[in-house]
């Protein structure tokens, strides 16, 4: 009889040990026993129905099946993004709040606007990457260039006579044409527009001589002839447009790039697990056969950073911003 008692407490003892391990494990996955716990809302800078907007709430659908919760998008675009800033800023570090941002505009923030003290790991924690996107060199259908390098040489001819637009003043396009314009040294006229339908007409015509754009945001010229890519301007070609040679490949400067980036952030002190467990389901959610249809549309890259690696890319963004703000003076606040 002792040995069966014996035998019994071990049998139970492992069985316990077994459904500990399993529970321990279910809430690795989860990132914490309480998350999610309830829906989770995606305050994001981008208007409804804009790229960024809509392949987030691709991935949301993805992420609410697996949370087994609603995942909520808030769009909350204007006041330089601020508005979605502030908002999730005040949410509890939970994880059930995640500010999705152009990572590129919120770098160069604490730049441009100096008098607000905003930094943005003071703020947030990273969490992740939902894709990149590369940039082209637009111009009209019927412009005299055949490559960058005519560009460049017109604007070296002529200082302050080309110009190039973008969708305003500090946006990650203003930012990323002055970097390209300095790498070049040459001096070419900025022309903001209030909006990215304004500006690609306005190159589209003519009356604007160039701008940086992403495929999502030209294509409708581009494959209405009413534009064309001089290059992409980073250091491969694009396999879905081979024929789009590199910045460099056109005779632009090299080791200049110029992309968009976009990213998700928890409010301040959101454990870590939690964020962890966002970065690797949102991952598999890119990774989904779903979400990489929609993808490819646009030509959206996924972006495979950890949070880790994502604090460490936006700290040198914001140390890159911080050289062409100077440069050209340009201020916000």
């Amino acid at each position: 009889m002792a040995l069966l008692a014996h035998r019994y407490l071990a049998a139970s003892v492992l069985t316990a040990a077994l459904a500990l391990a399993f529970v321990g494990g279910a809430e690795a996955d989860t990132g914490g026993p309480s998350f999610p716990s309830k829906p989770v809302t995606i305050l994001t800078t981008f208007s409804a129905g804009s790229g960024p907007d809509t392949m987030m709430r691709a991935v949301g659908e993805v992420l609410s099946a697996k949370w087994k919760q609603p995942v909520l998008i808030d769009n909350r675009p204007g006041g330089a993004g601020f508005i979605a800033i502030n908002a999730a800023k005040a949410a509890a570090p939970d994880g059930h709040t995640i500010l999705m941002h152009d990572g590129d505009a919120m770098s160069a923030l604490p730049t441009l606007f100096k008098s607000r003290n905003f930094r943005v790991f003071d703020s947030f924690e990273p969490a992740g990457a939902l894709y990149s996107t590369p940039f082209f060199v637009v111009v009209a259908a019927s412009s005299p260039w055949k490559n960058v390098g005519d560009l460049l040489a017109a604007a070296k001819a002529k200082p302050d006579a080309v110009t190039y637009g973008t969708w305003g003043v500090g946006t990650t396009a203003h930012l990323q044409s002055a970097m390209l314009e300095t790498a070049a040294g040459v001096q070419m006229l900025h022309v903001p527009y209030k909006e990215m339908g304004q500006l690609y007409t306005a190159v589209s015509t003519g009356e604007t001589d160039w701008a940086l754009g992403a495929m999502a945001s030209t294509q409708s010229v581009y494959e209405g002839g009413r534009v064309k890519y001089l290059a992409i301007a980073r250091s491969r070609r694009l396999s879905s447009l081979p024929n789009v040679p590199t910045l460099a490949e056109a005779g632009g400067p090299p080791n200049v790039e110029a992309s968009g980036v976009v990213v998700l952030l928890t409010p301040k002190n959101t454990p870590a697990a939690i964020n962890d467990r966002i970065n690797r389901d949102v991952k598999a959610a890119v990774d989904s056969p779903e979400v990489q249809a929609r993808f490819k549309t646009f030509n959206f890259e996924a972006v495979s950073w950890t949070p880790q690696e994502l604090r460490r890319q936006l700290d040198a963004k914001a140390a890159g911003y911080q050289g062409v703000v100077a440069r050209y003076n340009i201020k916000l606040d």
